[in-house]
């Protein structure tokens, strides 16, 4: 399920997902307002209603891009049962698992909306009062998994969001203006609490030119009449996680050439260069990223015919 590593699949999983949120609290906010008989001015309440449907369909759609983006990225550790089957991931699998949940809870909404005529209206009003357990899920699973969760730019789109949410809910149940002037703000805070303390997120290095990582791959050897081609493939799976490939081109006495490239993950970046030196088990190489060079150390024990596993190391 695994199709690309392009960073482009991986801000388009990030974005779809924040978009999805703030379309959700849109949503949940123009409820509130209309379940209090309350209308907007110069808004009519069937504006308000197409607006709300509408909206509703948005968030669906930007839910469904969020979810399949990550499915086919071959950065992101969740198969097709993990993304179905909430709390069988490895990855924060209570907070992943509760987003899942969040997910599978809008579907059964949209179901129940386009069966509305056909179904008792009381089922249906308590029905629609899911979308406030889907909001507040959406919530706990944005400021406990995203990656950009402690980022001073998002928490500047949820602290407003979860301000408003919750002004309209508490005026929505307790009909006391001086409640909602209350909770908005309590709420914000709390949300920002969690953030910056139990869910902080040390963003992970981005191309970094020193690291150290678990190495894991496999050597293919295809050999000829005259020469020989001895590639090798791995995975660095650390905190900066890389793909590599290093290939050498043997004559019969001498080396001819070699050819070494590093990928990093997941940004996409490319460090191409050249083996310089070859030991039985590992090589040292040297690459260019952005015309800054890196020297790369690779060092490995096979643990089956030509698999390995070792370690890589890179140093400006």
């Amino acid at each position: 399920m695994h199709l690309t590593s392009s960073p482009v699949d991986w801000y388009a999983a990030r974005a779809a997902g924040i978009t999805a949120y703030v379309l959700l609290s849109v949503v949940v906010s123009l409820g509130a307002t209309m379940a209090g008989k309350r209308t907007i001015e110069r808004w009519p309440r069937f504006a308000l209603e197409d607006v709300h449907r509408f909206g509703g369909l948005l968030v669906g759609t930007f839910v469904g891009i969020h979810v399949v983006t990550i499915a086919i990225d071959s950065y992101l550790p969740f198969t097709l049962t993990q993304l179905v089957v909430p709390f069988t991931d490895r990855y924060r699998p209570l907070w992943v698992g509760l987003g899942i949940v969040a997910a599978e809870l809008l579907l059964a909404l949209a179901v129940t909306n386009r069966y509305r005529r056909r179904l008792p209206y009381r089922f249906w009003r308590r029905a629609h009062y899911l979308n406030l357990a889907v909001w507040s899920l959406a919530t706990v699973h944005g400021i406990s998994t995203g990656t950009d969760r402690s980022a001073p730019w998002l928490l500047a789109v949820y602290a407003p969001a979860v301000a408003v949410v919750a002004g309209l809910l508490a005026l929505r149940a307790l009909r006391r203006p001086r409640a909602a002037l209350l909770a908005g703000p309590a709420a914000a805070a709390i949300v920002l609490a969690l953030a910056l303390w139990p869910f902080r997120y040390e963003a992970r290095p981005w191309n970094a030119a020193v690291f150290d990582e678990p190495l894991s791959g496999r050597i293919l050897v295809q050999q000829g009449v005259t020469r020989e081609i001895v590639s090798m493939a791995g995975n660095g799976s650390g905190t900066q996680r890389v793909l590599v490939r290093a290939d050498l081109l043997l004559g019969t006495q001498r080396l001819e050439s070699t050819a070494f490239q590093l990928e990093y993950l997941p940004s996409g970046a490319i460090c191409a260069g050249r083996v310089l030196r070859v030991r039985p088990t590992g090589f040292d190489a040297e690459c260019r990223l952005a015309g800054q060079r890196r020297r790369i150390t690779a060092d490995w024990r096979l643990v089956s015919e030509n698999r390995l596993r070792g370690t890589i190391r890179s140093r400006a």
